[in-house]
């Protein structure tokens, strides 16, 4: 496929030399195709952080102590583009900071000191607690910006209980995304995912949604298969549920995990995962593994093992590119 695409790509070239005009754009790379290209999604950081004293100007991440939203999305960014050998880097192309607490899906607004005391608290969150997407993707005009070709994902920061899903997916053919896909939205004819973080915690929280946002996608990509031909599937088994037979585990199961988020765990188990080093290659030799593989138990440390486990290399298996980042990164290539 990467040479009738330069033969194309040339041939294209050339035309445009001998009849005038500017350079043609390149032939779109279809989804099933295995060239390996880097993806620079374009992204829309949105960060909701409101003004809490209007004498002093303290706004709720200062009030709070909270993290920084820029350097968490620099350290999210560089975690992908480090699991994703280069193949994934993003750009912040636009920043947005909001003066305001977004309203909630039944209209709701929290007041500043309302919502402070109910943080300290521990108590007293309005339910539901669902943010009103449809007055936040009108708000920042999204369905035109992505299919206008400005953006190609959105970034929303906020607080605890400010109600956004970990990620959802939106526009014409959006499907379930770690939450159902955004109604009302198929006007845009290209689908994008919305993120949602909270600057309350850190990095590695941001990789478990992007860990479930990778589940979902590739479930997806490999619906159609099963058994030996879901790779997917294969990929995500740990020992608990495949006894001897263990390859990278999950989001939330590591392969010799027995329980959820049980990533400190010490007990060596046997498990494939160097096979998917040299995917689609897989020799089938295991080896004993424990958590000190992946961090002992941190939460960012873990996902980036996971994610680095990815295939992400050239060439095409069973009609599916042996590059998934080309899908996570970008859900337009998913059939």
């Amino acid at each position: 496929m990467a040479t009738s695409n330069s033969f194309l790509s040339a041939l294209l070239d050339l035309l445009a030399r001998l009849f005038g005009g500017s350079k043609p754009p390149p032939p779109p790379i279809p989804p099933e195709s295995g060239d390996l290209v880097a993806l620079k999604p374009r992204v829309l950081m949105i960060t909701y952080n409101p003004t809490v004293d209007a004498a002093s100007g303290k706004n709720l991440i200062q009030e709070m102590g909270w993290r920084d939203a820029d350097a968490l999305a620099q350290g999210y960014a560089d975690d992908i583009r480090e699991c994703s050998g280069g193949l994934v880097d993003y750009q912040i192309v636009a920043r947005v900071v909001v003066d305001e607490f977004p309203i909630k899906a039944d209209g709701f607004r929290y007041q500043a000191q309302d919502y402070v005391n109910a943080y300290r608290a521990g108590s007293g969150f309005h339910t539901p607690d669902a943010i009103d997407y449809d007055a936040l993707i009108a708000k920042f005009n999204l369905l035109t910006r992505v299919a206008n070709n400005e953006l190609d994902e959105v970034w929303l920061f906020g607080f605890p209980y400010i109600g956004y899903w970990e990620s959802t997916m939106a526009g014409k053919g959006a499907f379930f995304c770690n939450s159902e896909p955004r109604p009302n939205t198929e006007a845009c004819p290209r689908r994008f995912i919305m993120m949602g973080f909270s600057y309350e915690r850190g990095n590695g929280e941001m990789l478990e949604n992007l860990g479930h946002r990778a589940e979902s996608i590739m479930r997806q990509v490999y619906r159609f298969k099963s058994d030996a031909a879901n790779l997917f599937e294969r990929f995500c088994l740990y020992d608990q549920i495949a006894p001897g037979n263990a390859q990278c585990g999950n989001v939330h199961f590591a392969p010799n995990s027995v329980r959820d988020y049980d990533w400190g765990n010490p007990t060596p188990v046997a498990s494939f995962c160097d096979d998917w080093l040299t995917f689609p290659n897989l020799p089938g030799k295991s080896r004993m593994v424990d958590a000190r593989e992946w961090g002992n138990g941190d939460i960012r440390e873990h996902h980036k093992w996971w994610m680095r486990h990815f295939p992400q290399v050239a060439g095409v298996t069973d009609g599916i590119a042996n590059n998934w980042w080309k899908y996570i990164a970008d859900v337009n290539n998913v059939r």
